[in-house]
């Protein structure tokens, strides 16, 4: 059984009722994800120029969330058209800091898997805080523990509207903005970018347009990012441009 099979198949038995089976006996909660983008844009690399699938399942108890993500082409834009390029699993535990009102964490590994392609697997170890205050920053710090044996920093800010407009009596659009700065470690940029220096990497914008609909929420996208740095620009790893703009819709059902 393929990849791509193997997916749809754990997918296939969320929406057949196997979560809500668990959860109603011992809280256990599933949630099944499935995005369509323009592009593949991660912290500031366009890995792909054309659409792609990305589906996700995730298995949360009580504090821990385990999680499947995948990167499925389309197009032969890299040789992987019906394939999927990556896929990654995590594991994350998250919480409140005890005795700090507002400020929670989140501790976790995410492991990068790169099937049919030449990039090798890796590692990333994480923590992050979130606080509760106006605009909902939040900053967390990813570490590579394998290939690139480099940091990550991403600080994000997030607002929520709960209703802009209405698509009927009773569904309402709501929206959500947020924005992110990277930053990159020099041994982070050398791995993926070809150039030692720590720098500012990228810094992105999205805008999304929430509605329900049969026990899905649908979720439209806006996307900007651009690249901070002229040296990462020059590097020109993964496109000659370093300004994106991407749409893309996605559907999520919890049980």
């Amino acid at each position: 059984m393929n990849r791509f099979r193997c997916m749809v198949v754990a997918l296939g038995i969320v929406v057949l009722g196997g979560g809500k089976a668990v959860r109603a006996d011992n809280g256990t909660d599933f949630e099944l994800a499935a995005d369509f983008f323009s592009k593949y844009i991660w912290r500031g690399q366009n890995l792909d120029d054309d659409p792609v699938f990305q589906p996700s399942i995730s298995i949360s108890h009580k504090n821990v969330t385990a999680s499947v993500w995948g990167n499925l082409e389309f197009t032969n834009i890299n040789g992987n058209s019906g394939d999927f390029s990556e896929l990654d699993y995590s594991l994350d535990y998250s919480g409140a800091v005890p005795g700090v009102e507002g400020l929670g964490y989140s501790i976790g590994l995410i492991y990068y898997d790169f099937p049919g392609t030449l990039v090798k697997d890796t590692t990333e170890a994480y923590l992050g805080f979130s606080f509760d205050l106006a605009l909902n920053p939040s900053l967390t710090i990813y570490h590579d523990i394998d290939e690139a044996e480099g940091s990550y920093v991403s600080l994000a800010f997030s607002h929520s509207i709960e209703k802009i407009a209405e698509l009927g009596v009773d569904t309402p659009v709501g929206m959500e903005l947020g924005a992110s700065l990277g930053w990159g470690s020099g041994s982070y940029n050398k791995y993926y970018w070809g150039t030692d220096q720590s720098k500012l990497n990228d810094l992105t914008f999205s805008a999304s347009f929430p509605f329900d609909v049969a026990g899905w929420t649908v979720v439209p996208s806006l996307n900007y990012v651009t690249l901070l740095s002229d040296d990462i620009r020059a590097t020109d790893t993964y496109d000659t441009a370093g300004d994106y703009f991407y749409a893309g819709i996605g559907f999520v059902k919890e049980f």
